[in-house]
């Protein structure tokens, strides 16, 4: 869900070059709402205008334009955390229904990507609709023919296996919303914890060396699945490494605290009813936020380091923000109820 922490096939791990093109912030304004405007609705709104057609945004590597799936979905589910921008959301999981956009993200032929299949369902139980039955996919049997003995969501593909804490999550957070998860799926997610309570990224490695956005994504998982002692023990783990000013610090970004990994800890924090933790990392998001000084088209995104605006990593870090401003966790997100608006920043 952040920066290239999920990989699904090769391409996507260049997934940090997001490019969008001139053609999204050229897209009208949708009604405006009658309340009044939030700054997570400004994020909202801001990001909605950064796709490419108005439903998906895209990765250029190489000069190349591909769909990126994955960030799209992050907006997906930005947009149910805020309740705005719906139409943008409703356009953008019509997208992702269309057969060759989901078969080049979960895999096709004998080839499927757990975690990729995994986020699809989660996103379309978030819309409201059935996994089971997604752009003529059964998302859900998919998963369960990724499920191997030892409890682990492993890809099936010639390039590797590329499976990890977030293809473990998204399942488990996936399926809790459709029936429960397989109650050995839970224990293996548990048995990768860490001897200081927290979680690495990716499975069976010689040192266990704890990540603060697998840990965020791991906690939502156990905690929705009912395996709350380890949940608890990853909160303390994340609380311990929070940085005075609320933020946190992803794997090999140095000292500096970013959008991405303090929005996806903050989102745990909330799920848990962390409050304290929750509200330090919601003012240090809030305090990336561009605002009124900035250009009209920069107004609202949320920087992944203050002050370093870049459409290339502004455009994730606002999806990933707006997590931790929301106060809501992914096992109960919801689009239900939001506006068809794209609310900027007010400015006098």
């Amino acid at each position: 869900m952040t920066r290239s922490r999920f990989r699904s096939f090769p391409a996507a791990l260049a997934a940090l070059a997001l490019a969008v093109t001139a053609a999204a912030a050229a897209q009208p304004a949708l009604a405006v709402r009658p309340q009044v405007v939030t700054r997570a609705d400004a994020a909202a709104g801001w990001l909605a205008r950064q796709m490419t057609d108005g439903n998906h945004f895209v990765t250029t590597l190489d000069g190349t334009s591909y769909p990126n799936q994955g960030m799209t979905i992050d907006a997906i589910f930005a947009f149910a955390a805020t309740g705005s921008a719906q139409e943008y959301g409703t356009r953008a999981t019509a997208w992702l229904s269309r057969r060759h956009i989901l078969a080049n993200y979960i895999g096709k032929g004998t080839t499927s990507y757990a975690g990729a299949t995994a986020k699809v369902a989660l996103a379309a139980e978030i819309r409201g609709l059935n996994p089971a039955s997604f752009g003529g996919v059964n998302l859900i049997a998919r998963l369960g023919k990724l499920y191997t003995p030892s409890g682990r969501y492993s890809d099936h593909s010639t390039y590797g296996d590329f499976s990890n804490a977030f293809s473990q999550s998204l399942a488990i957070l996936a399926l809790t919303r459709n029936g429960g998860a397989p109650a050995r799926a839970v224990t293996f997610l548990v048995h990768s914890e860490c001897a200081n309570g927290g979680f690495p990224l990716d499975f069976a490695q010689k040192a266990c060396v704890s990540d603060s956005d697998a840990t965020a994504m791991d906690v939502q998982a156990l905690l929705a699945a009912g395996s709350r002692g380890p949940a608890m023990r990853g909160l303390r783990w994340l609380a311990r490494t929070q940085a005075a000013d609320g933020g946190f610090v992803g794997e090999g970004d140095g000292t500096a605290p970013n959008a991405d990994s303090t929005g996806l800890a903050g989102e745990a924090f909330a799920a848990a009813g962390w409050t304290r933790q929750a509200a330090l990392a919601r003012r240090f998001l809030l305090g990336l936020q561009v605002g009124c000084s900035a250009p009209a088209g920069q107004r609202g995104a949320i920087d992944y380091h203050k002050g370093h605006f870049a459409i290339a990593t502004d455009v994730e870090a606002t999806a990933q923000g707006e997590l931790g401003i929301a106060d809501i966790g992914l096992s109960s997100l919801t689009s239900r109820g939001a506006v068809s608006d794209d609310p900027r920043l007010v400015c006098s």
